[in-house]
């Protein structure tokens, strides 16, 4: 998936959407997205009309809401997080070849944009290891860490599906705790996506690593 980065101007705008994961705060300048934060304690502000939004807002918000709507998800407590029994129920989004037409503003060192846009061609269902990114591009793999852990689209830009060699690794430079719990809904409702779109192909549900 091509991302399209966009210099932001203008007022920064704000709407919060509520997900199984928790909330989500997308902030957007004029045309492009800025950022999407975790911010279970905000109010939502996402209208039921998503045309009444800035354009950048309204899109990013739809095309999230429609990544987790691919799936029937059925919450559960757990702790302090909601789990989920996640049930096949069509195709899941945010793949390799998807359409993201919402421009991007992140705020990156070149490495980090090498690295995020990397992680944009990670196909739904499929995980790399930093070790293997770090092979590719000639880096170490706590630099590439680092750019998962700087990602300021969670996502959109799926640092989730970066693992460690013999492990899930960390999510949002966390390596324990209800972060982790998100890293694996996350992966197993891409998984059971990725199943409906392809089960003809079961040797795909391998999270070994190269």
């Amino acid at each position: 998936m091509r991302l399209n980065w966009l210099e932001a101007r203008g007022e920064l705008v704000c709407a919060v959407i509520d997900t199984p994961i928790g909330r989500l705060s997308l902030s957007a300048r004029g045309e492009a997205l800025v950022s999407i934060d975790f911010v279970d304690d905000a109010p939502l502000d996402f209208p039921a009309d998503a045309a009444a939004l800035p354009s950048p807002l309204a899109q990013a918000g739809t095309a999230l809401l429609d990544y987790f709507q691919k799936a029937l998800v059925i919450p559960r407590e757990r702790g302090g997080f909601q789990e989920a029994l996640v049930f096949p129920r069509g195709r899941g989004g945010f793949q390799t070849g998807a359409t993201w037409n919402v421009p991007l503003n992140p705020v990156g060192t070149d490495f980090q944009r090498r690295v995020w846009q990397r992680l944009a061609d990670i196909p739904l269902g499929t995980v790399v290891s930093y070790g293997q990114l770090a092979r590719e591009m000639g880096s170490g793999a706590r630099a590439i860490a680092g750019a998962c852990r700087a990602n300021p689209y969670p996502l959109v830009i799926p640092c989730h599906r970066v693992v460690a060699a013999h492990g899930l690794g960390g999510y949002c430079g966390a390596t324990d705790g209800g972060w982790l719990d998100i890293k694996r809904w996350l992966l197993a409702h891409e998984q059971a996506c990725h199943w409906e779109r392809e089960p003809e192909s079961p040797e795909t549900n391998d999270h070994g690593l190269q």
